[in-house]
């Protein structure tokens, strides 16, 4: 068994978020198009268990897995302007 990818940390500026939003700012992605095609395959978990709603809202701290990718929105204060 391979060691699992590190959970990459993803700043969003407010939760929730959509799943299939979320796949395009972390760069699981590469438009919208991709990410409906990922989560309609059936190649998209979140928080371990596959998600097939690309609409379903993210809170800061769930992991969204494509692959071998794993991401996590994190909350970035700072990009408040």
């Amino acid at each position: 068994m391979s060691a699992r990818s590190p959970i990459r940390a993803v700043p969003i500026r407010e939760e929730p978020i959509r799943l299939g939003q979320f796949l395009k700012l972390a760069g699981l992605a590469e438009d919208g198009v991709h990410a409906r095609e990922l989560v309609e395959a059936g190649e998209v978990q979140v928080n371990g268990r596959d998600e097939t709603r690309r609409g379903a809202q993210l809170r800061a701290g769930d992991v969204v897995a494509v692959g071998g990718e794993r991401a996590r929105p994190v909350l970035d204060e700072a990009q408040e302007r």
